[in-house]
């Protein structure tokens, strides 16, 4: 009986397509999941949410467990399917970016838990202007590097490439004013700190937004652009021979 090798070429490409497809849907599901923890656990500590901030902090589980089953089936369709090209990047693509989002829910808990020290201190610390500023900026980031990620925008990853370097600028002048003001103030340094880790939470969270963002300019354009500058990643979105 001779085998109809194209019905089966076929069929296997299609099943191929399709667990494709589902890591995908995962990645943005996870996502979505991290975009909720960033957004939660920035209200619970402007609004001295200490239930909210709890609640948060145990979706860190939910994202921890998300990530491994993602690796797990990038890591068996890489070994079922020896995909190649385009394929291929997708699938380092998405293994890269879970990696960043569970970074995303882990700093997310850290701020949970400084929300809930500063809840228990019972005071509103020097620095909670910056935090709203940055929190605001790295939200945005989040938000955008996830449609990016749904649409294929490399532009819009572009744009939160150079949303981290605001972001980190904003850090550097929030460092530097809120040193100033524990000299200043003694007293205020347990709390402050607390504010200063929460800021650090935030440009990492930023960090790894940028990651994401450039882990889709590799999928899209093939370019490792992870370490380069925004010179370069430009370069890489819009290349110097198109419009």
């Amino acid at each position: 009986m001779e085998l109809n090798t194209e019905n089966y070429s076929t069929h296997i490409s299609a099943q191929f397509n399709e667990e494709l497809e589902q890591i995908r849907t995962q990645l943005l599901t996870m996502g979505g999941i991290v975009e909720r923890q960033v957004h939660d656990c920035i209200d619970a500590l402007l609004n001295s949410d200490a239930d909210l901030a709890e609640q948060s902090r145990k979706v860190d589980k939910q994202t921890n467990d998300m990530e491994v089953m993602i690796d797990e089936q990038c890591t068996k369709i890489i070994a079922r399917r020896q995909p190649a090209a385009s394929d291929l990047r997708l699938i380092i693509a998405v293994s890269k970016a879970v990696s960043d989002l569970e970074g995303m829910g882990d700093e997310a808990a850290r701020i949970c838990r400084h929300a809930i020290e500063l809840v228990d201190e019972g005071e509103s610390p020097r620095g909670y202007q910056e935090v709203r500023h940055i929190g605001n900026l790295v939200r945005e980031m989040v938000k955008d590097v996830l449609t990016a990620f749904a649409r294929n925008d490399t532009e819009l990853a572009y744009r939160v490439a150079k949303m981290d370097k605001s972001v980190d600028q904003e850090y550097r002048s929030a460092m530097r004013s809120l040193a100033t003001f524990m000299m200043e103030d003694p007293r205020s340094i347990s709390s402050v700190m607390n504010v200063i880790w929460v800021l650090r939470s935030l440009e990492r969270i930023s960090e790894h937004a940028r990651a994401m963002a450039a882990h889709l300019i590799y999928l899209v354009s093939g370019t490792d652009v992870r370490h380069g500058s925004l010179k370069q990643i430009k370069k890489a979105v819009k290349p110097e021979n198109e419009d």
